[in-house]
């Protein structure tokens, strides 16, 4: 059957860039926090607060329109929307958090004293720790569709788009790979609520591991799915 891709709308470019720059940004905030790092909070509640608007947008819209469903795959909407929508709103509570922690602390910085480290750090776990359970209880989605991406053979790309249509033969290879970056996203969700406690710093390393490996590969893949669905779309025109 003939698919014209240019008919819907693929949302999960940019989603994956920003869902991968979320997970790099929360390491990095989280190893600025522990080293007691002097930060700019405004600055870091804007950053996290882009891809936070965009997966909210986008991920609400797919979650609610579910326009992959017209060229035959609804389950896309559900495994991309909906992950997207409840990361981009905890994105942005969190970004809400640091501004207000900002106006608490005007110079917007961690001083280097270890009381004033120790004060700041056990504030914002305070603070942050009600979005953990959520995000805790979203590992469990996210394993579930890494488990049913490998389960059904799910994601693989169709034979017209460019690079990754040359595996269309092998779609437990384009399985593996995506339902790997939500399974390492889903257990680093899992440690997040343990990690705030901060009295296992193997947890946090592991958290730290899972996230920047999920989050630099999500990067890597969104950027280069602009190539492969212009391709796509073009190639089936």
């Amino acid at each position: 059957m003939h698919i014209d891709w240019s008919q819907t709308q693929m949302y999960n470019t940019i989603m994956a860039v920003a869902a991968g720059i979320g997970l790099l940004m929360l390491v990095r905030f989280g190893s600025q926090i522990m080293k007691g790092r002097r930060i700019d909070l405004e600055g870091w509640a804007a950053g996290f607060a882009i891809p936070g608007f965009i997966l909210t947008l986008l991920g609400g819209r797919m979650t609610m329109t579910w326009p992959l469903s017209k060229v035959g795959l609804p389950f896309d909407d559900i495994i991309f929307g909906e992950p997207s929508l409840a990361f981009g709103v905890m994105l942005l509570a969190g970004a809400f958090i640091l501004y207000r922690k900002a106006k608490q602390w005007p110079a917007g910085k961690i001083e280097k004293s270890v009381d004033r480290e120790e004060t700041f750090a056990h504030c914002l776990a305070d603070a942050v720790r009600p979005i953990s359970y959520f995000a805790a209880a979203m590992s469990l989605v996210l394993i579930a569709i890494a488990v049913a991406g490998v389960y059904f053979k799910l994601f693989a790309a169709p034979p017209e788009e460019p690079i990754s249509g040359k595996f269309a033969d092998y779609p437990m290879l384009e399985a593996t790979f995506i339902s790997g970056l939500y399974a390492l996203a889903g257990i680093g969700a899992i440690l997040f609520p343990f990690s705030l406690n901060n009295k296992m710093p193997v947890l946090n390393r592991i958290m730290g591991i899972c996230w920047i490996i999920s989050g630099f590969l999500l990067v890597l893949f969104g950027a280069l799915n602009y190539f492969t669905h212009i391709g796509l779309i073009l190639n089936t025109m």
